[in-house]
């Protein structure tokens, strides 16, 4: 757990306390100058800590800014309740992630493109450590206990096929996606691949 301690009259922030200190400066500065402008020094200083703090937990400016990433999203994590059926929650989940991804955090991703290359990165692993998937794998487990969804049918590409068209639009049209959109890919596109036997019409 994170800890603080005064030093001749000053605050030492340590462990969480620290870390959540240094991803907020992140994301503020992220906010304000965007990808090309994020510099360890200057997340340094509106943090309160110097630049080998932060080269002991994040080596680069990438690793920081996907930290950065990672720790916005899952304070934006949405609760998906159980609504008794899949098509429901399903929809209601794609909804919020269509929702909170404004157009600010999708230029971030095209702009950490260069910086993934040159790290032998992808956008897909970038991906991978920023999207929280308990809800979404939660909604896919109450499914298949209910017997709404074939459990052998999930195929990790499948799985993810929702998420992943989802991501597509929004890349290609930085605009939320309409209602319509969201029911065309639960209704037409994944609950056919995966629904149980007796819950195809």
């Amino acid at each position: 757990m994170g800890s603080v301690m005064r030093v001749r009259g000053r605050v030492r922030r340590r462990g969480a306390a620290l870390e959540d200190a240094i991803l907020e400066a992140a994301w503020a500065e992220l906010s304000e100058s965007g990808y090309a402008g994020l510099t360890m020094e200057n997340v340094a200083r509106r943090a309160g800590t110097s630049r080998p703090v932060l080269h002991r937990r994040w080596p680069n400016r990438t690793a920081l800014a996907t930290a950065a990433l990672a720790q916005r999203f899952a304070h934006a994590a949405p609760v998906i309740p159980d609504m008794g059926n899949v098509r429901d929650e399903l929809c209601l989940l794609l909804r919020h992630m269509s929702d909170r991804a404004n157009s600010g955090d999708l230029q971030l991703f095209f702009d950490m493109q260069k910086d993934l290359v040159a790290e032998r990165s992808s956008f897909t692993e970038l991906r991978n450590r920023i999207v929280e998937g308990n809800q979404y794998r939660a909604v896919l487990a109450r499914a298949v206990e209910r017997g709404e969804i074939n459990e052998s049918r999930l195929t990790p590409r499948i799985a993810s096929l929702p998420l992943d068209l989802v991501r597509h639009d929004l890349m290609m049209t930085f605009k939320p996606l309409t209602d319509e959109a969201i029911s065309e890919i639960v209704d037409n596109i994944f609950l056919p691949l995966v629904a149980s036997d007796h819950q195809v019409c």
